[in-house]
């Protein structure tokens, strides 16, 4: 039996049939559901073993990049994504998914708190919308399930507001408990140090996605949807002139992210 896996839309989300394509490439059975219905039918949750918050600008971004979704969440459906979480299921929010999981609380659910907010994603440094790709280095000490097996990977990113922000102590304790999943880099493969436009919104630490003690709770802000073919990429032909004597792989490095959750699911949810 194929792990199903429930993409999120309405009202803004804009990223959602990427997303659920990601998902049936990865083998799962997936399905878009709007908002509405998730709130109509109170144990639409239950169905699936996998929860996926989408990119776009979710009600325009007017009180804030995803705050308006989040506040959604909290008060129409908190009772059936805490139990979600309680069950040991997976849940993904990509960019303006991230900015709706951790204003919602969902991240990064420390002390096994998902309902109170300690960090956020703050306007860009530059104070201007980034459309680039970057590349991230993996934190291999992360619990994070979604990242497993990977040391690299480059994908792009879409936002105006991914300047992630904390206090200092909860910043350590994320640290500490090596939360961060994973970190902008540099050309040569080390952490960008904070310097644009490798490090794209100006993240202290270059933190570029998060998880949950448990690492089944992911967010980050660039898009592995963004990925899932060779030809995404913005240099493939330059790749492929390059490898004359080899074939470029068929997918993209976005995918490998929605297989590692499909993986777990059927091993650990699928009845």
């Amino acid at each position: 039996m194929k792990p199903k896996a429930l993409i999120m839309t309405g009202f803004g989300i804009n990223c959602e049939l990427e997303t659920e394509y990601a998902f049936k490439l990865a083998g799962a059975l997936a399905r878009r559901v709007h908002i509405n219905e998730l709130i109509d039918r109170t144990k639409c949750l239950d169905d699936y073993h996998i929860l996926s918050i989408p990119g776009g600008f979710a009600h325009g971004d007017f009180l804030g990049a995803g705050k308006a979704l989040a506040l959604k969440l909290r008060t129409k459906l908190n009772a059936e994504v805490q139990k979600f979480v309680k069950d040991g299921k997976l849940i993904i929010g990509i960019c303006n998914g991230f900015q709706v999981l951790v204003k919602s609380g969902l991240l990064p659910g420390l002390q096994g708190d998902y309902s109170s907010q300690s960090v956020t994603l703050m306007r860009n440094s530059r104070g201007r919308f980034e459309d680039r790709w970057v590349s991230l280095n993996i934190n291999h000490a992360s619990p994070c399930i979604w990242t497993r097996g990977i040391d690299h990977i480059e994908l792009p990113v879409r936002h105006g507001e991914g300047m992630f922000f904390t206090g200092k102590e909860t910043l350590r304790e994320l640290e500490d408990t090596n939360l961060v999943a994973a970190r902008y880099a540099g050309p040569n493969l080390a952490n960008a140090e904070g310097k644009y436009p490798f490090n794209p919104n100006g993240s202290p630490n270059d933190i570029a996605a998060l998880c949950d003690p448990s690492g089944r709770i992911f967010g980050l802000m660039p898009h592995p949807e963004g990925y899932l073919h060779y030809t995404n990429h913005p240099l493939w032909t330059r790749l492929r002139d390059e490898r004359k004597r080899e074939k470029l792989p068929e997918e993209g490095m976005g995918v490998g992210i929605f297989r590692n959750a499909v993986k777990y699911a059927r091993k650990n949810l699928v009845i």
